[in-house]
């Protein structure tokens, strides 16, 4: 299981206990919190009542008074009101008063007058001087049918005389009860969605991230030239990063040093033989003739020597770079009828053509360094073909899934390559004779391929389908 996939998995764990949690929390919550307001309103309703009784209550005219036609009229109110969205058509509180024996002596439901409910315990604790309260289950088989008393004691001086209790079910609660838990459970629904669609983005940026890092030690280890990833927001990726780039340095580095020293000992070692061994027999005496000669071989060793370092020194320099400097955007085709134009004197009869089939030919990267590549592309061209050969350029674009890219066909009707040389022809130093028997450094091509994945593209050289040779340049399209 992928690391990120694994990180996701348990923020996703995570969030959804959580969610629950306080879903279950904040629920169990909205019923005690209704209800305690509820009861707090009935308390102050109980003892305003009372004090509006009190007067009735010891003039014994309690079902003579104002205050039981009150009540009457009361019950038979039809509000016909809408509460936050609830509509209320009657009313739903009850009112009993008990004497100082608990017995009921006056309901507004006109259901228990007479009764004793002195063992209730809003009546029970209310005479005694206490809080008297209590919720009674209206219906045993239906847990909803609970009822809230409230009761507040009718006083004459110090002494409680009687008892007035309201009463309200909780199941005209009910309604804003299921609604706010609807509430809830949307809120945290799209709180959870919120947070496993962060976790995803999280996990998404994480394993960004490591694929980079992934992607960037598998190129260094195919021995690609490749930047090093940056990354926004993300300091220790950006120190991993940077700690990989200079590991990839140093080794490079140190491996850069041996080979290199391994080819240019043996790529010199040829040279100077032939230099030492003119050298000597100039000691010699020897005619004019062989004398020139030699001097001339000798010149000739200094000067492929010489181009050798030269290009060894150029080579270096582009490899050691993961990245382009003081890139911007130019036309290919214009590039191109640069280096034709330099070469100019060397193209002797050699028919050349260049066709241009790309809508848009412009390429972002430095412009030097591609007409350098190009130039020796053209340049080996040039020395394997005839006189009178033919030279084609065809620049195309196309499109896949990285985006868009242009193609640069370079081909010559010389004579094919060697089937065992095609290989090799970007190794370093292997280069291949001439028409004339002449050799280059073999640093050409290589320096021309290193300056072409620079820029993000490929080189491919290959046998022509009938005759020739044809040298693709692929190169990303700005």
């Amino acid at each position: 299981m992928r690391f990120s996939l694994r990180i996701f998995l348990g923020y996703f764990l995570l969030v959804a206990l959580l969610a629950v949690y306080v879903l279950t929390v904040v629920r169990d919550e909205i019923k005690p919190a209704m209800r305690q307001s509820a009861e707090e309103v009935l308390l102050d309703s109980a003892n305003l009542l009372a004090e509006m009784v009190k007067a009735d209550f010891i003039a014994g005219q309690l079902n003579d008074g104002r205050f039981a036609s009150a009540l009457a009229q009361f019950g038979l109110r039809r509000p016909q009101a809408e509460v936050w969205g609830m509509a209320h058509d009657r009313t739903h509180l009850r009112v009993y008063i008990t004497d100082a024996r608990g017995v009921v002596v006056l309901d507004s439901a006109q259901q228990s007058v007479g009764a004793d409910f002195s063992r209730w315990r809003d009546v029970a604790l209310t005479l005694r001087g206490q809080y008297g309260a209590r919720t009674t289950q209206a219906d045993p088989k239906n847990p909803l049918s609970t009822v809230m008393y409230v009761a507040a004691p009718i006083r004459d001086g110090d002494r409680v005389i009687g008892v007035l209790t309201i009463s309200r079910p909780n199941l005209v609660m009910q309604p804003y009860i299921e609604r706010s838990e609807k509430k809830l459970a949307r809120l945290v629904l799209i709180v959870l969605l919120l947070g496993l669609g962060t976790g995803a983005l999280f996990s998404w940026w994480l394993s960004r991230g490591i694929t980079q890092l992934t992607d960037f030690a598998r190129n260094v280890s195919v021995g690609q030239s490749v930047a090093v990833p940056r990354f926004i927001a993300n300091r220790e990726l950006t120190s991993l990063a940077a700690a990989l780039g200079a590991m990839r340095d140093e080794l490079d580095g140190k491996a850069y040093i041996e080979n290199y020293v391994h080819e240019l000992t043996h790529e010199l070692k040829s040279p100077l033989a032939g230099i030492r061994a003119s050298a000597e027999v100039l000691h010699d005496e020897l005619g004019e003739a062989d004398r020139a000669r030699f001097l001339q071989h000798i010149d000739a060793e200094v000067g492929r020597m010489q181009r050798i370092v030269d290009y060894l020194l150029q080579l270096a320099s582009i490899e050691a770079r993961h990245e382009l400097q003081q890139a911007q955007a130019f036309s290919l085709t214009a590039l191109i009828e640069q280096q034709l134009a330099a070469l100019e004197s060397l193209r002797a009869q050699r028919q050349i053509s260049l066709r241009t089939e790309a809508a848009d030919d412009t390429v972002y990267g430095e412009a030097f360094l591609l007409g350098q590549a190009i130039r020796n592309v053209l340049q080996n061209a040039l020395d394997f073909t005839a006189a009178d050969g033919r030279i084609a350029l065809t620049l195309e674009s196309y499109r896949d899934a990285r985006g868009m890219w242009l193609k640069l066909n370079i081909y010559n009707d010389g004579e094919a390559i060697p089937e065992y040389a095609i290989a090799k022809v970007f190794d370093r130093f292997y280069s291949l004779p001439r028409p004339g028997g002449q050799k280059s450094t073999g640093l050409g091509l290589v320096l021309t391929r290193t300056i072409v994945q620079l820029h993000g593209g490929s080189i491919t050289l290959d046998n022509a389908a009938e005759r020739g040779v044809d040298v693709v340049i692929t190169l990303p399209q700005a």
